[in-house]
């Protein structure tokens, strides 16, 4: 395993981190005991990096019982508060009280403003006493250090790298968002003033590793090197020294037995020069088969109305990169054949979604685009079978 090491206080970091949000689910529930396994083989085979989030459903709950078994120690951990839930610095100090209650433990290694937009956000928080909380519950010992992560454009994300003295900072970067968001000038930015940049969606919500088109695949494939599109995603970032570390939402021993192999590569040999030319052309098939540019990371949801969003948009996606058939028939199957739907149809426009979305999509103009192109007059034909089988 390769580590980091932060420039201002020389702690050894994992370059892989263990992002928490994508904890396997059985029964609507984070299984527990799958999800603590897969901790253990990670921390075992060096991973030291944690992240939660207070947003995250039912992770920091998961995490607080796997810490209590004796496993605190042996982590850096990073959770996160909503700052739009702050109006005043008693909703701060509950927000953290409960975190730490949900963690079990007495201190938080990487404090995290989420999803901070820009330099006005912050200082409305500064006016509330923010920062003076947060710089006291450092001197406490409580927090160790203090970022933000952040999901909106170049201009200001650099901003907000110069409106205090940040501790770290995490963005979304991968090569297919290398020009958006922060981008590689954000990286690149922050690394000049010697901020820590840890990298959230390093394979697109899973886009990347096992939702290519088959086009892209291809391109990776005629290099003769035997990499998983996975592979090929994470070494990109690792051969950029301005990467601090990566988070990747394992949850399957495999895939950390797979991210770890990689993260032990000497940095320098991630890449060669002339892997580069593979990459354009997969993303140029990527661009084609893309029509929602969703992540599936989740903020989104839930849908009061009980919409899928982001399977909603995945399977959009499944029609135009690998054919009508294959989307047509993945839509059916886990929006609408089932006992409670979760279809596009269903979507009332409320916009609670869009206010959630770190995208920035138009969520509501999406779903309208879906229900057009997968409720059809056919849909419609297998639905009403498929009630009276159910009913039956």
């Amino acid at each position: 395993m390769n580590y980091s090491i932060h420039p201002k206080t020389g702690e050894k970091i994992s370059i892989l981190g263990y992002g928490c949000m994508r904890f396997t689910r059985k029964a609507g529930s984070i299984d527990q005991e799958k999800a603590e396994k897969e901790m253990i083989y990670a921390i075992e085979h060096g991973v030291n990096y944690f992240d939660t989030a207070y947003i995250y459903p039912g992770n920091e709950v998961t995490l607080g019982k796997f810490f209590a078994k004796g496993w605190r120690n042996k982590v850096y951990l990073a959770t996160k508060v909503p700052h739009y839930k702050i109006r005043s610095l008693s909703d701060l100090e509950k927000i953290f009280l409960e975190e730490l209650n949900r963690l079990q433990t007495d201190y938080i290694d990487y404090y995290l403003m989420h999803m901070l937009p820009n330099v006005e956000t912050w200082e409305r928080l500064k006016n509330l006493g923010v920062q003076t909380w947060l710089e006291q519950k450092k001197a406490e010992g409580k927090i160790r250090h203090i970022g933000f992560s952040y999901h909106g454009g170049t201009h200001h994300f650099k901003q907000l790298i110069d409106a205090y003295d940040w501790d770290f900072c995490q963005i979304q970067y991968n090569y297919i968002d290398e020009y958006a968001q922060a981008g590689k000038e954000g990286l690149r930015y922050a690394f000049s003033k010697n901020i820590p940049v840890m990298i959230m969606e390093p394979l697109k919500g899973g886009r990347l590793a096992n939702r290519l088109p088959k086009d892209a695949i291809s391109a990776f494939n005629s290099s003769g090197k035997r990499r998983s599109p996975a592979e090929w995603a994470l070494r990109w970032l690792w051969a950029q020294k301005e990467v601090f570390l990566l988070l990747s939402g394992m949850n399957d021993i495999t895939q950390i037995q797979e991210n770890i192999r990689i993260a032990s590569i000497p940095r320098q040999d991630m890449l060669e020069q002339t892997d580069y030319p593979f990459f354009s052309k997969a993303i140029a098939s990527i661009r084609r088969a893309s029509k929602i540019d969703c992540s599936a990371c989740g903020y989104c949801m839930p849908c009061p109305s009980g919409v899928d969003i982001p399977v909603c948009f995945r399977c959009y996606n499944n029609l135009y990169a690998e054919g009508w058939y294959i989307g047509f028939k993945e839509y059916l199957m886990c929006t609408t054949l089932k006992s409670k739907s979760s279809s596009a149809s269903q979507c009332i426009g409320c916009g609670k979604c869009e206010q959630r979305c770190p995208q920035h999509l138009p969520i509501r103009e999406n779903l309208k685009k879906v229900r057009k192109k997968m409720e059809t007059p056919l849909y419609t034909l297998i639905k009403i079978c498929a009630n009276k089988f159910f009913k039956f």
